[in-house]
């Protein structure tokens, strides 16, 4: 098979990396991919936003599937385009993606369909978020409606910082057109999981259960990035809490799904909050985690590509996966400064030094500048690595992570804490 991936962050290099490794494919392009990519795939100048570009690519080179890994041109309506054409494409339809295009959208299917969610109001008017606000209470959560590059959330300890929030999404329109529309959410206390599933349009197949770390700091404190790391599998995922989470969550929303006439077609996966025990959905994102894929496509002993195909082709039915008993883990390398502004363009070394220890670096935000390596984004580099459980999965990936030369990067030393106390 002729394979493109969409995107070019650690998500799209451990996906690339998984399906550089299957015999199905035989030629396999990124766009636009990043330094670490190329090393798996032949990268292609073409931005994951560029819905013209990439179809007429796709049409060009005789694509057999196409892999889409950022959330952006699901909401922009690639696999429709493709679709169209006969091209295979992995990812929901346009209509389908509005589970993470809008979080309002999100919330009223869960409101449809009696799946378990924080109770919430949805505001186009700042005033009545405000109202809203006082009345409620703190602590409260305020979150920009459409995609923020997961940085239009805010968990408010007080009324205060949340009346802030809304004065920044609404009124200094921090998010853009994002943040127009405001969902304001009632707090979960808990543990927080994600939980992943393929998703054919009425099959959902359970994958290997993840936790990630959104806070900045060590001990989860700071505001909240793209994830700072996350590692596999999550112990509070027990099997009788998956099939729990299938029976309440999952399945009720492709059931749900598919009744709206939205039916869905892709990876689902749905961040949890253990509130008392019980799983309530906190959001949904239409596209593999980052960075859980990079931990989920390590434990993954099964071909990925033959998974994908079932999931575009409606036949998940009776499909199985095998994953590694072993732990995964990894710890996100991001520039000093991030999730606020940050320098671009400071060399990486080492790279070759943290290989050498048995760790796999995904590359998020890199380029290559002849023999060196660059970094380009906010979250950098993906240093992942197993071990027979999670203390031993952490204890080889800081190795690695202290291999590597970077003064203009920095990173949690705590990655998988949670896990590591339950095993201590």
């Amino acid at each position: 098979m002729r394979i493109l991936v969409v995107g070019g962050g650690g998500r799209e290099h451990a996906l690339c990396w998984a399906i550089a490794a299957s015999p199905l494919c035989d030629a396999l392009y990124c766009a636009p991919g990043n330094a670490g990519i190329a090393q798996e795939a032949e990268c292609v100048a073409i931005a994951a936003d560029d819905v013209d570009g990439l179809v007429a690519f796709a049409q060009e080179q005789t694509i057999d599937l196409v892999v889409v890994g950022p959330e952006g041109p699901l909401v922009l309506g690639l696999v429709d385009r493709l679709d169209a054409l006969g091209i295979k494409a992995f990812g929901p339809r346009a209509d389908a993606a509005m589970l993470e295009g809008s979080k309002g959208f999100m919330k009223d299917l869960c409101a449809r369909h009696n799946i378990p969610t924080a109770g919430y109001g949805r505001f186009t008017d700042a005033e009545a978020a405000k109202e809203y606000i006082r009345k409620n209470g703190a602590p409260i959560v305020v979150k920009a409606d459409g995609l923020a590059a997961g940085k239009g959330v805010t968990v408010a300890q007080s009324v205060d910082e949340a009346l802030d929030a809304v004065d920044q999404a609404m009124g200094d329109k921090a998010f853009g057109d994002a943040g127009a529309e405001l969902v304001i959410e009632e707090f979960l206390p808990g543990e927080e999981l994600s939980f992943f599933a393929l998703v054919d349009g009425e099959t959902a197949l359970p994958l290997a259960g993840a936790q990630d770390h959104k806070a900045v700091g060590d001990g989860d404190t700071g505001p909240n990035t793209g994830g700072m790391g996350a590692y596999s599998p999550a112990p509070s995922l027990t099997e009788a809490l998956e099939a729990e989470v299938m029976e309440t969550i999952i399945l009720p929303t492709v059931r749900g799904m598919a009744a709206d006439g939205y039916p869905y077609r892709g990876v689902l996966y749905a961040g949890l909050m253990l509130d008392g025990g019980k799983p309530k959905l906190l959001e949904y994102n239409v596209r593999f985690g980052d960075p859980e894929c990079q931990v989920l496509m390590m434990r993954l002993r099964s071909d990925i590509v033959p998974a994908l195909v079932a999931a575009c082709d409606g036949s998940l039915k009776n499909f199985d996966l095998r994953w590694s008993n072993d732990a995964a883990l990894t710890v996100v390398l991001a520039a000093n400064g991030y999730p606020g502004a940050y320098d671009k363009g400071t060399e990486i070394r080492g790279l070759d030094d943290a290989a050498k220890t048995g760790a796999t670096v995904f590359h998020a935000g890199t380029a290559a500048d002849g023999d060196r390596v660059l970094a380009t984004g906010g979250r950098v580099l993906n240093v992942t690595a197993g071990g027979a459980d999670i203390t031993s999965a952490q204890a080889n990936a800081y190795t690695a992570v202290d291999a590597i030369d970077w003064p203009d990067g920095f990173c949690r030393r705590d990655i998988g804490w949670r896990a590591v106390a339950r095993e201590s």
